[in-house]
């Protein structure tokens, strides 16, 4: 289907929901997704986003800068992942116990402002991972618009370029709790620890990178091409050594492979 249609579709979509809170993180989905459904259902969009241990503070900060620049409501809803049943211990479902007690959170929100639905932003390249959130998103009868109209990411980057949201080039992002191999405990200390790592790394000027935390001593850091370009300088890798050892790392790695979306699942046997 041709890309015009497929925005046709969504904005169909969106116009027959009648009106919906957007889980929004200020990432290219989920950003793509309200400017949309704002431009469609005016007042009747609302954006909700989660204060956490497990997202960054420029991420929020990021999100309430484009709701504001755009004129669309927004609520932040305070979030402890921590404090949920089992989700310290980092079981491979961690990704369905918060989704599910975030989606029962943004439910209650979208009730108190008599709006019908809630959705978020997963996109047609999701069915093709491991993704236990998109199960507690079924349950909870969350809509996945985007999914709906059969975009993908690099569409959606398209999109959100032609539109001009600064958002088309953003790098994929993640939560913080997906630092970390399953069944190795997730404690606030550590989450800021790996904040403060990406932070540092980030204001290098590396773009698309994740900290990886392997026994609480290891950083495994993966990034794209440039970042590799970056760190070849032996100066810089000094640098980013001696900064994260001073995080409370004792070892610093570089992953050969480079970033890759969801890294910690190869740790899942196949039936997973």
């Amino acid at each position: 289907m041709p890309l015009a249609e497929k925005q046709e579709k969504l904005k169909e979509y969106l116009k027959n929901l009648g009106g919906l809170a957007v889980a929004f993180s200020g990432g290219v989905d989920s950003t793509y997704l309200l400017y949309t459904a704002h431009a469609v259902l005016g007042s009747r969009a609302l954006a909700v986003t989660a204060r956490s241990a497990t997202f960054p503070v420029r991420e929020l900060d990021a999100a309430v800068a484009f709701c504001a620049a755009a004129g669309i409501e927004h609520v932040i809803c305070p979030s402890d992942e921590l404090a949920i049943e089992g989700f310290a211990y980092n079981p491979p479902n961690r990704c369905y116990l918060c989704k599910h007690n975030l989606f029962g959170k943004i439910r209650q929100i979208a009730l108190a402002y008599n709006l019908p639905h809630i959705a978020d932003g997963s996109n047609l390249d999701d069915e093709g991972d491991y993704r236990p959130g998109l199960t507690a998103a079924a349950e909870q009868g969350v809509k996945s618009p985007l999914r709906h109209a059969g975009l993908t990411k690099a569409e959606i980057r398209e999109l959100s370029r032609r539109l001009g949201l600064s958002t088309w080039d953003k790098p994929s992002f993640a939560c913080l709790a997906s630092r970390f191999p399953y069944g190795e405990r997730i404690t606030a200390e550590r989450l800021r620890q790996i904040d403060l790592s990406e932070q540092f790394l980030l204001d290098l000027g590396l773009k698309q990178v994740r900290v990886r935390c392997h026994g609480g001593a290891a950083a495994r850091l993966e990034t794209d091409e440039a970042g590799f370009a970056l760190l070849y300088e032996r100066a810089v890798r000094e640098k980013v050594y001696s900064h994260l050892r001073g995080l409370g790392f004792a070892y610093v790695a570089l992953d050969l492979l480079g970033y890759r979306s969801g890294s910690m699942n190869d740790t899942l046997p196949p039936s997973s």
